[in-house]
């Protein structure tokens, strides 16, 4: 009979508004793991710590040092309320995998080579909770020349895969990602298809003020239209026409690019230019697929995860693109709002039973890697 453990998995939300913490049952390792969700649990930021999170983009180190531990007290306390919540005891957890909240991720390109930054200290993690805690992911992937993202492929394939058939598994969180998922891990892969929801929500903040951090359910959009110059403009970003393996970020699809363009479209109606990014979100989707994903495989289904499976609007532009059927990861048993959070608890797990969890056809990476760094909570 296999061991089991009792794992935390912790994850940044779509809109960096908060910590999203599965708490999952796994029995053994690597293919033959067996994976059971035991509760999903949010911790939204407070306003000003989402508001020091959206500047820290562009903030100084001392800010972002600051910030990184600032950071780990808020994960560790996602991680006891989860506990709670839960029914159980810190003494009942086994494990923590935090992913940390991204502040900046270059993909690298010819002279310049790959970095990234998660903060969210796991030390802390780890001591607050008094939990072995695994953290930081993305670097150990980097080091054997990978773009360090995207980092969840290995555990889809694990939550995901079925026999004799190909699932493709859309994230749609502030970046939009897509893990093939086909029977045998040696055909794994996936990439960033470019923006999810963070042109959307940025630009949410702006018109409003700072009083609503995204477009609950795509209602704002849909009293909109879409501005067709607008939409050709974003399309034609060299981002699409890369192949993979390819990454992006928030640095990119993220503040700047939704105040140059709310600045260029000024004379446009704000419904109107949230319904054209939505359209954007779903048409460089739907172009991934069709240029890097259908000429190789044979899709039986599309399956949504992210806080962008919640956006009606969204979810009806996708599903009237695709020749397949569309649904949501909640249709083969995993919460869509629980998908990532649930993927690094089975990424900490692989880590601490020293299994190799990247997939280089999907980073790029020269060969497999254990990811992530070990904290230890003392005595």
């Amino acid at each position: 009979m296999l061991k089991s453990k009792v794992v935390i998995g912790l994850m940044s939300g779509t809109s960096h508004d908060g910590v999203d913490a599965a708490v999952a049952r796994i029995s053994g390792s690597g293919a033959g793991a067996r994976v059971e969700l035991l509760r999903l649990s949010r911790s939204p930021y407070p306003r000003a710590l989402r508001e020091k999170v959206s500047k820290a983009f562009t903030g100084t180190a001392k800010d972002i040092c600051g910030l990184d531990f600032e950071l780990g007290e808020f994960f560790a306390n996602a991680a006891l309320k989860a506990v709670r919540e839960a029914g159980l005891k810190p003494r009942d957890i086994d494990l923590i995998g935090s992913h940390g909240q991204t502040i900046y991720h270059i993909p690298g390109s010819p002279g310049r080579p790959a970095s990234t930054l998660q903060i969210g200290e796991g030390a802390v993690i780890a001591v607050r909770t008094g939990v072995v805690t695994v953290s930081d992911f993305r670097p150990a992937d980097i080091a054997a020349g990978g773009q360090g993202a995207p980092l969840v492929p290995y555990a889809d394939w694990m939550l995901f895969r079925k026999k004799g058939g190909t699932l493709a598994v859309q994230n749609i969180g502030g970046i939009a990602n897509v893990t093939v998922v086909p029977e045998a891990l040696k055909d794994v892969t996936g990439f960033d298809t470019g923006p999810g929801c963070s042109l959307i929500d940025e630009t949410v903040k702006i018109i409003s003020g700072g009083k609503h951090t995204y477009d609950k359910g795509g209602k704002m959009a849909s009293g909109g239209r879409i501005i067709p110059k607008m939409l050709k403009e974003l399309m034609a970003d060299p981002y699409f026409r890369k192949k993979p393996p390819k990454s992006t970020g928030r640095e990119y699809f993220g503040l700047e690019m939704a105040k140059r363009l709310l600045k260029e479209y000024r004379r446009e109606k704000s419904e109107d230019i949230l319904h054209t990014l939505t359209a954007f979100t779903a048409e460089s989707i739907f172009l991934a697929y069709k240029k890097f994903v259908f000429p190789r495989y044979d899709i039986d289904r599309v399956l949504l995860a992210g806080g962008g499976a919640k956006n009606r609007l969204l979810v009806r532009l996708l599903g009237g693109k695709f020749p397949c059927p569309v649904g949501r990861t909640d249709d083969a048993g995993v919460p869509s709002q629980a998908r990532e959070a649930l993927c690094f608890a089975v990424l900490a797990n692989e880590t601490i039973s020293g299994l190799p969890s990247n997939v280089p056809a999907a980073t790029g990476a020269k060969k497999r890697a254990v990811l992530g760094k070990i904290s230890l909570p003392g005595r």
